[in-house]
């Protein structure tokens, strides 16, 4: 286990919380000393022996200078939940961490931005760019000179062929598969077993092999309430 010289709150208190608590603790050097959530969602207040706090309340009881914090969300709304709990505790002044697996193959010259979180068994060839707030959930191959922007989610044994782009908020399913030098559209659900063997339109639900989209939108599908989303780009736009 790695020295444990820093200190961490995780935001969130359901299943990809209780994980990233595992891992925290296990395999990074941080040191998980509490949870917090949005207090209409508060339901309990100790998680671990940990005390569970509001997070409107959070840089009260625990001083930005001192603690970092993980945004431990799904991809509820096409990851805009978690972008909008992203930018709040950036905006409270807080550090925001990345946990990559020690079991992750990971190539010296890619880029992995923060509040990611990286399982094991993911392979990140050289040049990859893999941007702020994306988790990349177990066994993945992302292929050489790949981009993936901000608030992405790729679930398990997705390979991505090199030099693709994927747009922010995207969701790509358990199996699926994108060909080479594609460029996938920002708010895509890709479902799973998926071949991706063209470029995507943005904001669209893609299925089958060959992907074809589906003809509801995925914001209005999911939900995605556009107040969230326009208030998401002001805040990229301030950054």
């Amino acid at each position: 286990m790695a020295n444990k010289n820093e200190k961490l709150i995780i935001i969130g208190d359901g299943e990809f919380a209780q994980i990233a608590y595992e891992y925290f603790t296990h395999d990074s050097s941080y040191e998980v000393v509490g949870f917090s959530a949005e207090r209409k969602f508060l339901n309990k207040y100790e998680l671990y022996g940990l005390p569970v706090v509001p997070f409107e309340e959070l840089q009260n009881m625990y001083d930005p200078q001192k603690y970092s914090v993980f945004v431990a969300i799904t991809y509820t709304q096409l990851n805009n939940v978690r972008k909008r709990l992203y930018y709040e505790a950036k905006d409270k002044g807080y550090n925001v961490a990345s946990y990559i697996s020690s079991r992750a193959f990971v190539w010296n010259n890619a880029h992995i931005g923060e509040n990611s979180f990286i399982f094991e068994n993911n392979v990140i060839q050289h040049h990859c760019n893999i941007g702020n707030n994306v988790v990349l959930w177990s066994g993945n191959h992302i292929g050489h000179r790949t981009e993936i922007k901000d608030h992405c989610f790729l679930s398990s044994h997705v390979t991505v062929s090199g030099c693709c782009q994927i747009e922010e908020n995207c969701f790509i399913g358990v199996n699926s598969t994108i060909a080479d030098n594609l460029k996938i559209g920002k708010f895509n659900f890709i479902r799973p077993a998926s071949v991706v063997l063209k470029n995507t339109a943005d904001c669209k639900i893609y299925q089958g092999n060959p992907a074809e989209p589906a003809k509801v939108s995925s914001l209005r599908f999911f939900k995605v309430k556009e107040e969230i989303e326009n208030k998401s780009k002001e805040q990229v736009k301030t950054k």
